[in-house]
């Protein structure tokens, strides 16, 4: 085992050489390495010097330490990864989403070792600032990583191998941080990688499991409520509900900004706890929307009114024409690829028409319903067009 990874390191040696060094290596270095050694390059850095990584000063590691998300499976992640008979020989860190090394443990040898490379706590380990690593990486290419030897960019790094996955918030898909194992690189072992991407699932299932702590005791604290409602977290995630079908997650709410709610009508959000009381401002669920393109051009403007309620808020044309054609299109409603068509022609935007939904979304809420793109069950929408010439 040791001999195969020696005989590897030395080839990677030679591609790492060759590449950088402006010749044609003998072997091509993986795609994914390929990649990163072209954004350190294309950054400057130096693969035989000394980048800076200067570690922030202690008072802001701490700080961020007690505001990291992560801070609650810290253990876990200390549990599955230095349980196993190989520990002595590896370090587990965490980061967070800037790449700054929050948590670093491992045995005192190969923290030693890690010291000499300024991979300490504090440090940011990012490809903008180290080149290739499974940190910076993992980061970059928004998926996990394995690097060995040479396959980082800094000469400094080659004698280490670096394990990497990304982990992010089971509610909202937020990029949290990212969990690495790192150590000598001839004592790599082949189950490193899955060993890695079991504790990030776990601990991304431990933070499922605190967010569900959480909403029974926003529920518990809403039994005394009556009358339609919901209670959702701070994210839109519904705790409890009365007199409205069951949802799972609505807009996050605002103070201050009405939302609308299909089968509440239009909503003001209040603090409760932890949390936000949802409830209809009066008895009419129906939402009468207005979009008017009758003001100067450029400027369309959305009125949402329920009863005596409204809520105005300025779109872009580009919403402003999709909410329309959602409109015209009634229940039935129509399929990105139909929007694409109808906005741009063809049917090759469809990935720009799921982003520019999802963005009308975020400022008009559940007005709008997908699944396909339609006006949502109880909403009327009225059009003022500027007159034909």
């Amino acid at each position: 085992m040791t001999a195969d990874l020696s005989r590897r390191a030395r080839e990677l040696q030679r591609v790492h050489d060759a590449v950088l060094g402006g010749s044609r290596p003998l072997s091509r270095p993986r795609p994914l390495v390929a990649r990163s050694w072209s954004r350190a390059m294309e950054l400057g850095l130096d693969p035989d010097g000394d980048n800076a990584r200067d570690p922030l000063p202690h008072a802001e590691l701490v700080r961020r330490r007690r505001a990291s998300p992560l801070a609650p499976v810290v253990d876990e992640l200390r549990r599955v990864l230095t349980s196993v008979a190989d520990a002595s020989q590896f370090l587990m860190v965490v980061c967070d989403a800037d790449g700054v090394i929050l948590w670093r443990e491992g045995a005192a040898r190969v923290r030693v070792r890690a010291d000499d490379l300024g991979f300490s706590e504090g440090a940011t380990w990012t490809e903008r600032v180290v080149g290739t690593n499974a940190i910076g990486t993992a980061l970059a290419e928004a998926a996990p990583v394995q690097l060995f030897s040479a396959e980082h960019y800094e000469q400094k790094q080659h004698p280490w191998y670096c394990t990497a996955a990304p982990l992010h918030d089971p509610r909202t898909g937020e990029l949290l941080g990212v969990v690495d194992v790192s150590g000598p690189a001839l004592t790599l072992h082949p189950a490193i990688g899955a060993l890695v991407e079991s504790a990030v699932r776990l601990a991304e299932s431990q933070l499922w499991r605190h967010h569900e702590v959480r909403l029974e005791r926003l529920r518990r604290s809403s039994e005394h409520l009556s009358g339609p409602f919901l209670v959702v977290d701070e994210h839109g995630w519904v705790a409890h509900h009365s007199g409205i079908a069951r949802r799972d997650r609505i807009e996050v709410p605002v103070a201050h900004r009405a939302l609308a709610i299909p089968g509440l009508g239009l909503c003001l959000p209040e603090r409760i706890g932890d949390g936000w009381l949802v409830r209809p401002t009066e008895l009419d669920h129906t939402i009468t929307a207005r979009l008017d393109l009758t003001g100067s051009p450029g400027n369309p403007v959305l009125e949402v009114r329920s009863d005596h309620e409204p809520w105005r808020t300025a779109l872009t044309p580009r919403h402003a024409d999709l909410l329309s054609r959602l409109g015209d299109a009634g229940r039935v409603g129509l399929t990105a690829e139909q929007l694409s068509v109808a906005v741009f022609g063809d049917a090759a935007h469809v990935v720009t028409v799921r982003a520019e939904i999802s963005r009308l979304r975020r400022v008009v809420g559940a007005l709008v319903s997908t699944h396909p793109y339609r006006l949502a069950d109880g909403v009327r929408l009225m059009v003022l067009r500027p007159p034909v010439a």
